[in-house]
């Protein structure tokens, strides 16, 4: 069967050619070194381009809001645009270690999971993850047998992390106050990685995870909970008319999962050997990078909500 998957097709993305712009890919790590080493580019203490990245994440706040005001659908559109990208990353960071996720599966599965999710809830969702890892399963076994476990256990990785996680988020959006619920899940996982930024540059002396994380600190980590509790507080009454103290419980909450959806990126990075999952965001490195966080948090957001502020 000829299909993007054959032998050669896979031969080819294990060993891009030379200069090739993998994601990761040896012939890129000089020139990336390079590129943030001088003094225009130098990045911060926290390993950033600060002022890209702040630039960066203005620009796409301004975009989500303003299609929160608009129309729903639109906030829709978006997360399937991200949720695409990012499974494009995942797949192409993948093959780095030879391990071919079946594009048209993953993709036609990820857009019909947030789709399904929206229009459906939760139940629908659960039978498209299901179908979606059917897909994959049988789309790579027509190719053939050779390395197919592996590319299976790849595609079904990706079928959840991001593609069924981020349906949560559309099951918050679904709800009669939906945009409000997404302000509030988006504010307060930004609201972690803005404390834990500020306090680990500012007071960071004790590493979380050395080996995964160099930078991440029990400072950072402090700060992050400090700032998801005060801001999740403040947004769950103000916005969602909830209790003050459901809103400090699902800031608490979100600062776990956001660290540990930032620490579970890191290590696939880190045995995948790369930097960045991609290179599209200046100061942030690829979608996927931005993400790690969000698509852990959503479930955690959407069952706490649910339940502190039951929608309708």
């Amino acid at each position: 069967m000829n299909t993007p998957y054959s032998r050669s097709s896979r031969r080819e993305a294990a060993h891009p050619a030379p200069g090739a712009g993998g994601a990761g890919a040896p012939a890129e790590r000089p020139s990336r070194r390079a590129a943030t080493s001088g003094p225009a580019q130098r990045p911060s203490k926290a390993g950033r381009n600060l002022p890209a990245a702040i630039g960066v994440g203005v620009g796409l706040g301004i975009l989500i809001i303003g299609s929160l005001i608009l129309r729903k659908e639109l906030m829709l559109g978006i997360v399937i645009a991200a949720i695409v990208v990012g499974v494009w990353e995942l797949r192409r960071a993948l093959a780095q270690v030879s391990i071919h996720v079946p594009l048209v599966p993953s993709l036609v599965g990820s857009v019909s999971m947030l789709v399904s999710a929206y229009v459906g809830g939760g139940d629908a969702l659960i039978i498209t993850v299901g179908l979606t890892c059917v897909g994959i399963l049988l789309w790579r076994i027509a190719d053939g047998v050779l390395d197919a476990v592996r590319d299976i256990a790849g595609g079904f990785f990706v079928a959840v992390y991001p593609s069924f996680l981020a349906g949560f988020a559309a099951l918050m959006l679904a709800a009669d106050d939906g945009a409000r619920r997404i302000v509030v899940f988006i504010l307060v996982t930004v609201l972690s990685d803005v404390g834990g930024y500020a306090f680990g540059v500012l007071l960071g002396r004790h590493p979380m995870a050395p080996s995964v994380s160099p930078k991440k600190s029990w400072e950072g980590f402090a700060g992050s909970v400090f700032t998801c509790v005060v801001g999740g507080a403040i947004a769950v009454a103000l916005l969602l008319d909830g209790p003050w103290w459901g809103g400090a419980l699902l800031g608490a909450c979100t600062a776990i999962a956001a660290t540990v959806g930032d620490l579970t990126e890191s290590t696939i990075k880190r045995d995948l050997g790369i930097k960045d999952m991609s290179t599209i965001l200046p100061g942030h490195g690829g979608v996927m990078d931005r993400l790690d966080s969000l698509v852990v948090v959503a479930p955690v957001a959407w069952a706490l909500l649910a339940w502190v502020v039951p929608p309708g």
